[in-house]
C-alpha cells in the first residue's frame, strides 16, 4: 500500500530561504561594504544588519570578521583548488570566503553551511561553490595557525619595526583578545576568579562572557577598556581637582578614567553619535565631566587648563586584533592625510596648556608617521616643549618605555597573558615662560 501521508517539508524562512539566511547575507553585505567601499566594519552594520535580532546580529559579525581575518588564508585555499583563478571581485568568492569561514575558524556544521552559501551565490556558479565546499569537508582543509597578514600591511610593518614583529602580529591577530576591564576603585579581585590584574584598577577576563551580564555592570563600577587604551590616562595620574582637557573623547573610557583620578574633566569630541554613548558610560558609572561637542580644529576652550589628553584620530592599525577589517581598507594614503590631521590637532591642543602644565598625545596606531616621527616633528618645531619621560614603574610589567622616555606597544608585549593593542604615548610638558 502506498503511504500517502504527507511528507515534511524542509522549514524555510518566509522567503523561501532555508534557516540561518539573514545573518549570511548581512555577513556578505559586511564583507563587500569593507572591501569594495572601504567602509568600517562598525560603520557598515548598521546598514548591512538592519532588522536583524541580538544573536543573528552577533553571528554576522563573527562571520565577517573571522572572513576579515582569516581572509590571504582562505583565498590561498580557494585558489588551490580551482583550475583557473576567481577574480577577487565575483559573488562567488565572496560567497566561498564567508561560507569557508564558518566552516573552518567559526565550525559551522557543514550542511548549515552548504544550504546557506548556495542561495547567496544568485545565479552564478553554484555547482563550482558546492564542490569546492564539498571538497574542503571530504579533504579536512584546515588553516594554518597563524592567520597570514595582508601583504601591503605586512611590508610596511617589516620596514618599521623587522620581521619578529610581524609574526608576533600575526599570532595576535589570529584570535579575538581577551577582556579588560578598568575599575574606578580597585577590585576585589576574589569577586573575579576567572580574572588576572596586569595593573592597578585592571582586570582581564577570556572572552566569551557577555560583558552585561558581568558582576557590577549595572552599578558602574568598571568599563570595557584595552589596557593599553587605559596607559594614557594612567601617565598623568591623580587629579587633585585640576583640569584637563579630554580631547576627542568618545566613548569615554579615558574621560571615566580622568575623573575616577580626581580631575576636573571637559570631554570634547565632534560627533553627536560618540557623545551619546559618552553620555550614557558617564550616567551608568556614576562618575561626571563636562560634556562638548566641537571640532578641535575650530573649537576653543574658555581658559588654558592644567593638562590636555589628546587621543587623536588616526588608521586605527593598533586596535586590529578586534578590528580585523581596518587592515584591509588602510593605505599609506590613509596614514599620511591622518599623520597631516594629528600634527595640526597637536599644535591647537598644545596652545591650551598653562606653562608647566602636561599634554599626553596617543593613536591607536602601528604606524610611525602616527607617533615617533609626529612627536619629533612636534618639538622642532615648538621650543616650549619637551618630553617629560615616562618612568618604567609608571607601566605594567612587561611594558617599557623606549630611549627618549616615550612608549610604544608592540603585538609582542604581553603575548603570554593575552597581549594588547598596538598603542603610541608621549608625555609632554610645557616649559615654564
Amino acid at each position: 500500500m502506498t503511504d500517502r501521508r504527507p511528507r515534511p517539508k524542509r522549514r524555510t524562512t518566509s522567503a523561501g530561504d532555508p534557516p540561518g539566511m539573514a545573518p549570511r547575507r548581512a555577513a556578505l553585505r559586511l564583507t563587500d561594504a569593507i572591501l569594495r567601499r572601504g567602509d568600517p566594519l562598525d560603520v557598515a552594520m548598521h546598514a548591512a544588519a538592519q532588522g536583524l535580532t541580538g544573536p543573528d546580529r552577533a553571528f554576522a559579525v563573527a562571520i565577517a570578521s573571522e572572513t576579515l581575518r582569516w581572509m590571504v588564508d582562505i583565498d590561498a585555499l580557494i585558489d588551490g583548488a580551482t583550475e583557473q583563478i576567481l577574480p577577487d571581485d565575483v559573488k562567488s568568492r565572496a560567497v566561498l570566503r564567508i561560507a569557508l569561514a564558518q566552516l573552518l575558524v567559526l565550525r559551522t556544521p557543514g550542511h548549515a553551511v552548504v544550504s546557506t552559501a548556495l542561495p547567496l551565490v544568485d545565479g552564478g556558479p553554484r555547482r563550482l561553490v558546492h564542490a569546492l565546499l564539498s571538497r574542503a569537508q571530504q579533504e579536512e582543509w584546515q588553516l594554518p595557525k597563524r592567520a597570514t597578514l595582508p601583504l601591503p600591511t605586512a611590508e610596511r610593518w617589516a620596514e618599521q619595526w623587522g620581521l619578529p614583529m610581524v609574526e608576533a602580529a600575526e599570532a595576535a591577530w589570529s584570535a579575538p583578545p581577551p577582556i579588560d576591564l578598568s575599575f574606578a576603585a580597585e577590585p576585589n579581585a576574589s569577586e573575579w576568579p576567572d580574572a588576572v590584574s596586569l595593573a592597578a584598577h585592571h582586570l582581564r577576563l577570556p572572552r566569551g562572557q557577555a560583558v552585561e551580564t558581568m558582576p557590577g555592570y549595572a552599578e558602574g563600577g568598571w568599563w570595557v577598556q584595552d589596557i593599553a587604551a587605559s596607559l594614557p590616562a594612567r601617565l598623568l595620574g591623580a587629579g587633585d581637582g585640576r583640569t584637563i582637557l579630554d580631547l576627542c573623547a568618545a566613548p569615554g573610557g579615558k574621560t571615566m578614567q580622568l575623573a575616577a583620578a580626581g580631575w576636573s574633566v571637559v570631554a570634547v569630541d565632534s560627533s553627536a553619535k560618540r557623545l551619546e554613548r559618552l553620555h550614557a558610560n558617564m550616567a551608568r558609572t556614576g562618575l561626571s565631566a563636562a560634556i562638548a561637542q566641537g571640532d578641535i580644529r575650530h573649537w576653543e576652550p574658555e581658559a588654558a587648563v592644567d593638562a590636555v589628553l589628546l587621543d587623536a584620530p588616526c588608521s586605527a592599525t593598533g586596535i586590529f586584533r578586534r578590528h580585523p577589517d581596518v587592515l584591509h581598507r588602510i593605505e599609506p594614503r590613509q596614514i599620511a592625510d591622518m599623520a597631516a590631521l594629528q600634527a595640526e590637532l597637536l599644535a591647537r591642543a598644545a596652545r591650551w596648556v598653562k606653562p608647566g602644565g602636561m599634554l599626553i598625545y596617543a593613536t591607536c596606531s602601528l604606524e610611525r608617521a602616527e607617533g615617533e616621527d609626529q612627536i619629533t616633528a612636534f618639538l622642532a618645531g615648538h621650543a616650549g616643549w619637551a618630553v617629560e619621560p615616562v618612568r618604567p614603574d609608571e607601566l605594567p610589567g612587561g611594558i617599557a618605555p623606549d630611549e627618549r622616555g616615550l612608549v610604544r606597544t608592540l603585538p609582542d608585549r604581553l603575548s603570554d597573558v593575552g597581549g594588547l593593542d598596538g598603542f603610541f604615548i608621549a608625555r609632554l610638558r610645557a616649559q615654564p615662560r
